[in-house]
């Protein structure tokens, strides 16, 4: 993924209000590892349910609000997967994560969601850059594979958002 801008980050937002997009608090855009990513997530460090999600597609960047379910107390140790990068997560690494449609439906309130590792980190995942501290799933997919898979999942999930 190529570096980003603060201003085109805020820009390409298409699900939220323009003040929403302007109060998003961004990350350290200067630590961000744009080489290992193919989309650039974050969530809100407020510690709110507000995550954010921003695509490199053929369109432009698209920018999405996202709320995610909040960590549970007291759950059951078990794995989840993630339905983007396919990793496995103990207890609340995974989450349910929702985004507003954009257009007519997402003016009447309609959402989509999806599972998926409530740091936004699937890239690194997928690359082996980063682990979840649950044992990797035995695959004989190369990286280059894997990587595929993780941006055809997460092309998935935006076109039902912007199939509102």
């Amino acid at each position: 993924m190529e570096p980003l801008t603060a201003a085109e980050i805020r820009a390409s937002f298409l699900n939220c209000s323009k003040g929403e997009a302007k109060r998003a608090v961004l990350p350290d855009l200067d630590e961000v590892p744009w080489s290992d990513l193919d989309f650039l997530g974050w969530a809100d460090p407020s510690g709110s349910s507000r995550a954010y999600l921003v695509v490199p597609r053929e369109e432009g960047l698209i920018g999405l609000l996202l709320r995610q379910n909040p960590a549970g107390k007291g759950t059951a140790r078990r794995s989840k997967l993630c339905e983007i990068c396919l990793t496995a997560h103990t207890d609340t690494g995974v989450c349910l994560t929702v985004a507003a449609k954009t257009g007519p439906a997402g003016k009447r309130g309609d959402t989509t969601g999806i599972h998926i590792c409530r740091d936004l980190g699937c890239s690194l995942y997928a690359r082996g850059k980063k682990a979840s501290g649950v044992p990797r799933l035995r695959e004989t997919l190369p990286i280059e594979a894997m990587v595929e898979r993780v941006q055809v999942h997460l092309d998935g999930f935006v076109r039902r958002v912007l199939a509102g």
